[in-house]
């Protein structure tokens, strides 16, 4: 025995989340699986881990409707919120644009990936941290809603009034993740934040410009980007309530 397991690639795997779930690095997952695209898994490919000590840790009460879930249950169930949110804002999206009906139910789904959030982080920080969550991302939502209409009322004023309250809303989130777990960097977050920020922004200057294609390649980048906020987050509440 050489300490290895085999694994198989699950969707929006990433080097760096496989690296933290099982207690290892990078580069020992590069150096077991040579000629391996760590930006490029491939769903159902088979690869060579070699976990750190404990790399599974006990059930720890991560569900927020209250079920206890695992560790690796805590990073679907934040993937999941995060995967929520990106087809729940690309749907906004399109709705604004092309004026669909079912807009209002859209957004209103989006709104509610904002409670989801809340009650996640309700249940480890408590009621004030939740509604503070909730009030930031319910920021972050509706301040995306009011970018596309600004910009497809071509009024430059409002859009950068609203784009300036809408990165700094990405800041005061960065910073507040900070405060409340030593295990995020406010730094880290900010540059997450704000390359989702900038991804989004793109993806909504390509559909008014009517780059239907190009937007569908940019949404892929959205999907990954969001995954690795996911994992960012999931790493930190489980480094901080590890038990």
């Amino acid at each position: 025995m050489d300490g290895t397991i085999r694994y198989t690639v699950r969707p929006y795997d990433t080097i760096w989340m496989l690296a933290q779930v099982f207690n290892t690095t990078v580069d020992s997952i590069m150096e077991l699986n040579p000629g391996m695209n760590p930006r490029n898994l491939q769903i159902g490919q088979v690869i060579t881990i070699r976990p750190g000590y404990q790399y599974y840790p006990s059930n720890i009460d991560a569900g927020y409707d209250g079920t206890e879930v695992g560790f690796l249950e805590l990073y679907d169930l934040v993937r999941m919120l995060w995967q929520q949110h990106i087809i729940w804002t690309n749907l906004v999206i399109l709705s604004i644009v092309h004026n669909l009906p079912e807009r209002d139910l859209f957004v209103q789904r989006l709104l509610r990936n904002a409670t989801d959030f809340a009650n996640l982080f309700g249940f480890f920080y408590g009621e004030e941290v939740a509604q503070n969550i909730e009030n930031l991302f319910t920021s972050h939502i509706t301040l995306a809603a009011d970018l596309v209409q600004a910009a497809m009322a071509g009024d430059e004023a409002a859009y950068s009034d609203v784009e300036q309250r809408w990165y700094d809303n990405a800041e005061q989130m960065a910073q507040y993740f900070g405060e409340i777990n030593p295990d995020w960097s406010e730094e880290d977050w900010s540059a997450m934040l704000t390359e989702h920020l900038d991804l989004l922004r793109d993806y909504v200057v390509n559909m008014l410009a009517q780059n239907y294609e190009e937007n569908i390649n940019l949404f892929d980048d959205i999907e990954m980007q969001a995954m690795e906020m996911a994992d960012m987050m999931s790493e930190g509440i489980s480094m901080q309530f590890p038990g």
